[in-house]
């Protein structure tokens, strides 16, 4: 279930104009990004609907080229430049989509692009970076003295930084992604978007909120956090952005510290709920939706369905998540899968004390198998602090079909005069 501490409402409605691009920003931004960017498809969930328990359509930009939303805001920055700007290159830091969007949005419009991103960034974002023509440089431990040297350069060299949300162009050009929901959902009553800095909820809330206004209707906007970098709620209890330690997130792609100046005025005038996830909740959206919707979708993508599978997100009418982004390494996909089915009560591990005599590893591995679950590993030893000497210890990873038969499983052996312990 959801951090419910965390959940905070945002006001809305605000009077007056809204903060940062206007309509006619955002309609131009679209013009703009047609040129590189994929009107991305809108896929129907019969699952996760009835989890919810009203109509879900996933906005695909796991689809999108390079992976992510970020060509569109990258590409409306870069366009924006002038000749003069254009000829002295540009510069970003990042570890993943920002770097792969600013280096796609440079080659597109002929433009030298350096980007800055860390030591142990992960080979697949590093390579596919390259492969759009950037210059990497490979600079700091931690994606904070990343950014710290790509500043530096663009200092030294008069390249123009592109920063990865808090920029009118930048969130223009996130927005063009929810004037194209209100064309392929046009019944839609809730979007549920993934916040970071705020670049991507920002505009498309502000686009989605002005173009609603402007047609009389209303679009209910929910954002969601990783729970363990949320500086949202914080900041929006607060009334002005908040800096907060950031704890390790499977969601790295929204794993940010401190909510962007211009992205939290937008927020706080056009979001209406901001809810976080657990790292649980992430691990088992990314399985359902590679299951049962056939689709690849990072952790910070996955945010949105994660808040509706864990119940954070209540809605009555039609639902789209936007799924922001499908670059996931596959060392990372693996351990993700992993926990996933774990956090699921698909994947269980036990230990088990037997005596040690033969037999005993054959006799548990049939029970197993009686109860028709799958034995993926073994661990047999006899060496540990307070073992008796006469005792070996059986660890056991078996495969489950669900909460029910994992408990099936355990019943199995304590029936067969076994003490199993899950790990």
């Amino acid at each position: 279930m959801p951090d419910t501490a965390n959940t905070l409402p945002a006001p809305t409605g605000a009077a007056g104009i809204i903060a940062g691009p206007q309509l006619a920003d955002f309609e131009a931004a679209r013009i703009t990004v047609e040129r590189v960017v994929r009107i991305t498809p809108v896929e129907s969930s019969r699952h996760i609907a009835e989890v919810l328990g009203a109509p879900v359509y996933l906005k695909c930009e796991n689809l999108q080229r390079t992976g992510s939303y970020k060509l569109r805001g990258a590409f409306n920055r870069l366009s924006s430049l002038s000749e003069d700007e254009r000829g002295r290159g540009v510069v970003a830091a990042s570890a993943g989509n920002h770097a792969q969007g600013v280096a796609l949005a440079a080659r597109e419009l002929g433009i030298q692009a350096t980007i800055f991103m860390p030591i142990g960034v992960a080979l697949p974002k590093l390579e596919a970076t390259r492969d759009y023509g950037a210059d990497v440089v490979l600079r700091g431990n931690v994606i904070g003295e990343t950014l710290e040297a790509a500043a530096a350069f663009a200092v030294e060299s008069g390249a123009v930084l592109i920063p990865p949300f808090d920029h009118p162009d930048v969130v223009a050009g996130q927005g063009t992604l929810g004037l194209e929901i209100l064309e392929q959902v046009p019944d839609v009553d809730t979007v549920i978007v993934p916040i970071g800095g705020g670049g991507l909820a920002s505009g498309v809330a502000s686009a989605i909120r002005q173009q609603s206004q402007a047609t009389g209707r209303t679009v209910r906007i929910v954002g969601v956090q990783a729970a363990n970098a949320a500086p949202y709620p914080v900041s929006l209890a607060a009334g002005e952005p908040v800096s907060i330690p950031v704890v390790p997130t499977i969601a790295d792609g929204i794993a940010v510290y401190r909510p962007g100046d211009l992205n939290f005025e937008i927020i706080r005038d056009t979001v209406d709920e901001i809810v976080t996830v657990t790292e649980d909740d992430v691990a088992r959206a990314i399985i359902v939706l590679m299951e049962r919707a056939k689709l690849v979708v990072e952790p910070a993508g996955a945010v949105s369905v994660a808040a509706i599978l864990s119940g954070a997100v209540k809605a009555d009418g039609p639902t789209v998540a936007i799924l922001s982004g499908g670059n996931i390494d596959p060392l990372l996909m693996q351990r993700v899968i992993s926990h996933g089915l774990a956090a699921s009560d698909r994947y269980l591990t036990i230990s088990i004390m037997l005596p040690d005599r033969p037999g005993q590893l054959a006799r548990t591995a049939e029970l197993v198998a009686a109860a028709n679950a799958n034995v993926v590993e073994v661990l047999h030893t006899r060496h540990g602090a307070g073992r008796e000497i006469s005792d070996v210890e059986l660890q056991l990873s078996i495969e489950t079909r669900g909460p029910a038969h994992k408990d099936f499983v355990v019943e199995t052996l304590r029936a067969a005069g076994y003490d199993p312990r899950i790990v």
